[in-house]
């Protein structure tokens, strides 16, 4: 006859549900993963399957009741660093939702807003097309494998019942927050741009003709010139994409290292080479 004690059905426990906490607090958080048109049983049997493929190899948990003040402390630690890990892969495409967002409110199509369901809120069109794209670009270089090898990198950085997820954290978490509209700004600048030389453009023609009228043939123009250089600059945007997703890793994985010690921000992984060179997993 097989019997249990009480202490071995704890390890067990603990073995599955700490890591299961972590990994389920980046899919809830991350993009892609985390997006809401995907049912919430699908999210939780994923984060259910790679724990069973992870659990394995990762160091030995302490041996700590799970359902205790200290297990309970631990599983709200592991919530904590997955949500932060994912937070930061998010805060990329938030960056291009902000480009998307310039954009538009540049060519005129601020009134062009539709309701996103990732976020709750309203999102213009330019920007849930860019976000589209990004999203394509994810899956396209195996940035969501690379996500996933990063946080199975973190238990190993920051184990299960270590140290606790000190301040160096959410600080570096906010810090890299910032580069949020650096890159935004900056993949919207071609476009900005354009839009400003043909503002100034359509300023001479009106000086030089006063008949015209300026509102019939101002938002014509520049939503035609928007549309132009969003067409001729989208194959281009390829790399920078690539690089901030290549970046927004970096930062997860710095993310468990820095609460930790004191690491730089810019952690040493495989550097994207382009947008056709995949992420190695």
């Amino acid at each position: 006859m097989i019997s249990f004690t009480s202490v071995q059905l704890n390890a067990w426990m603990a073995a599955f549900l700490w890591p299961l906490t972590r990994i389920l607090g980046l899919v809830a958080a991350a993009p892609v993963f985390g997006n809401t048109a995907i049912p919430v049983t699908v999210k939780v049997s994923l984060g259910a399957l790679i724990t069973l493929v992870v659990a394995p190899t990762l160091p030995p948990m302490p041996a700590i009741d799970p359902g205790s003040w200290a297990g309970l402390l631990i599983l709200l630690q592991q919530l904590v660093v997955g949500l932060a890990m994912g937070f930061a892969m998010r805060l990329v495409f938030a960056a291009i939702e902000l480009a998307g967002e310039v954009a538009s409110l540049t060519m005129g199509l601020g009134f062009a807003t539709f309701f996103d369901p990732s976020s709750s809120g309203r999102s213009s069109a330019i920007s849930q097309f860019l976000a589209l794209v990004s999203m394509m670009a994810f899956l396209a270089v195996n940035a969501h494998l690379a996500l996933l090898s990063a946080l199975v990198e973190s238990f190993f950085t920051l184990p299960v019942g270590g140290p606790p997820f000190g301040a160096n954290g959410p600080l570096e978490l906010a810090r890299w927050g910032a580069r949020v509209f650096s890159a935004g700004f900056q993949l919207s600048l071609p476009i900005v741009a354009a839009l400003l030389i043909t503002n100034v453009a359509l300023g001479i023609l009106t000086r030089a003709a006063p008949q015209l009228n300026l509102f019939g043939i101002g938002f014509p123009v520049t939503l035609g010139v928007g549309l132009l250089v969003i067409s001729l600059v989208l194959p281009y945007l390829g790399t920078p994409i690539v690089n901030l997703f290549n970046q927004g890793i970096e930062e997860s994985r710095a993310i468990p290292r820095a609460s930790q010690t004191k690491a730089p921000a810019q952690a040493a992984i495989p550097a994207l080479s382009g947008a056709k060179a995949p992420v190695a997993p």
